[in-house]
């Protein structure tokens, strides 16, 4: 019962799965398939077995570490059955199954370990593992590029790391979890040391998460099999996120860390948010929307709203996976959307501030009367600020506008925000409370949403507009930074290329993706 509540039996799962795909690289199917259901019902099973009241030992996962494992643990499922059929006929099977289970594997020690060091260790192997996934297909020129850059940059990210993990071991003579917050605990300010190890922990899970300007390489996975898209989308990248919340007590005391949090993941939610509105494509949407997703945790974290950056990891988790492994069913609906669906009318300008006023009220009434039957639940403004721009498109009414589509908005409007202050509630429980950070970060941030939301709505207005036609071109090509980032880091530590590789380039023309000209 021991070993089951502290949740290590799943990456032992996925760990011998792996390595019985290399001694039996045939059966790799049937061990994957077994690995997979395995790793689910420990986690579940440990789940149930915390929640019945299992006491944890300083070597045992907590529930924040339980909650990533069942995630992962459910993702690692689905996808496993989502490959088996999508790689069919492949000759790299039994190397991409062991690629994806070694990863899973990583992900499960780093999010059952309570050690800064085996965190860091863990979160490295899970590179080595994408990184034989994005050359799953190693002949493809487009492949081999964006695992270079992405090994770079995730190189400079544990370079980040292991000097942030020196200067804790100097400040607090451990890299444990449990000591470091005990030290932490009787603290008020930080000793410089650990001001700089939070910045370059920060800096980490920048490079990490592929904030602007280094985002190119998970715009251009494409070039992997669909199943590597979900597994990055849903799960690795969002481990920066996680780290991040295991680390709420160093990052909380860091000013500067949360300044370079909050400017960084602004930015790169703005911007990518104006790019995803450019694209067709449906992969290459979801991609943008989740590098718009992770500024958006960064910024949540950097301004010590842990409960909402949990949450969104969860969500985002589930949402990215499940379009990721749907995305040709996305496509013919929105084909039948595009022939059986009513046009859109954009409303006044007015009709759309007057949305977001509405939505805020209701939020701000919800969070009151929560707040008498839970008076430890409480809604920082710019909690109710995010939340009322994300839920105001349910009014705008785009198809035209009468009393049962306004009924109806205003009930999905509580509705959300209701399912929105119960799960904060829950999760309120598994972080630690950390008051909002300053009011020039809460502003920034409430200008940085403003801003979003008014371009939004106006370019979808005056979609042939001055703004529109200007901003356009910029917004479609990523506003030029992957390229600019591109030619800097390929002239520091270029790719090295095959020469039947280094000879081809793809067509952008044709159908069929990586064919040649």
């Amino acid at each position: 019962m021991h070993i089951l509540t502290s949740g290590w039996l799943l990456p032992f799962v996925y760990t011998t799965g792996w390595l019985l795909i290399v001694a039996q690289p045939r059966q790799h199917w049937a061990i994957a398939r077994a690995a997979g259901l395995a790793g689910l019902l420990v986690a579940l099973l440990s789940v149930i077995a915390a929640t019945a009241g299992a006491h944890f030992s300083t070597l045992d996962a907590d529930t924040l570490g339980l909650l990533g494992a069942m995630l992962v643990s459910l993702l690692g499922w689905v996808i496993i059955q989502f490959s088996s059929r999508y790689l069919t006929g492949d000759a790299r099977q039994s190397r991409f199954i062991g690629a994806m289970l070694f990863t899973l594997a990583s992900v499960g020690v780093l999010l059952l370990s309570r050690h800064l060091l085996v965190i860091v260790l863990a979160w490295s192997g899970t590179s080595v593992g994408l990184h034989y996934l994005l050359t799953h297909y190693p002949e493809r020129k487009a492949a081999q590029i964006v695992a270079h850059k992405k090994f770079l940059i995730s190189r400079c990210a544990e370079l980040c790391l292991a000097i942030a993990l020196f200067l804790v071991y100097q400040a607090t003579g451990t890299l444990s979890l449990d000591a470091l917050a005990s030290y932490l605990g009787t603290r008020e300010s930080l000793p410089a040391g650990l001001h700089v190890a939070a910045v370059l922990i920060a800096l980490a899970a920048i490079l990490k998460t592929a904030q602007l300007p280094l985002h190119g390489w998970l715009i251009q996975v494409m070039e992997a099999p669909t199943p590597v898209s979900a597994l990055l989308h849903a799960g690795v990248v969002n481990i920066g996120g996680f780290v991040l919340i295991r680390l709420a007590e160093l990052i909380s005391l860091a000013p500067a860390a949360q300044i370079v949090l909050v400017i960084a993941g602004s930015t790169t939610a703005v911007l990518a948010s104006l790019v995803m509105m450019t694209r067709i494509s449906i992969k290459v949407r979801l991609a943008w929307s989740t590098c718009a997703q992770m500024g958006f945790m960064l910024l949540e974290i950097g301004l010590g709203l842990y409960e909402l950056a949990l949450l969104h990891l969860v969500a985002h988790s589930l949402y990215k996976a499940h379009a990721f492994l749907s995305a040709g069913n996305t496509v013919e609906e929105a084909r039948h959307r595009d022939f059986t669906g009513a046009r859109t009318v954009p409303a006044s300008p007015y009709w759309y501030l007057t949305s977001a006023l509405v939505t805020g009220a209701l939020i701000a009434a919800s969070a009151w009367v929560w707040h008498l039957f839970q008076p430890t639940l409480t809604l920082p403004l710019v909690t109710i600020l995010i939340l009322a721009f994300g839920l105001a498109p349910l009014l705008w009414f785009e198809q035209g506008r009468s009393t049962a589509l306004l009924v109806r908005g205003l009930g999905q409007v509580v509705a959300l925000t209701q399912l929105y202050l119960l799960w904060h509630w829950l999760f309120g429980s598994v972080v630690p409370p950390v008051e909002t950070v300053s009011v020039a970060l809460t502003a920034w941030v409430s200008l940085c949403f403003l801003g979003l939301y008014i371009a939004q709505f106006w370019l979808r207005r005056n979609p042939q507009g001055r703004l529109s036609t200007r901003l356009y071109p910029w917004a479609y090509n990523g506003f030029y930074l992957d390229e600019t980032f591109t030619r800097v880091t390929f002239r520091v530590w270029p790719a090295t290329l095959s020469p039947t590789q280094a000879q081809t380039r793809v067509n952008r023309f044709s159908s069929q993706p990586g064919e040649l000209l």
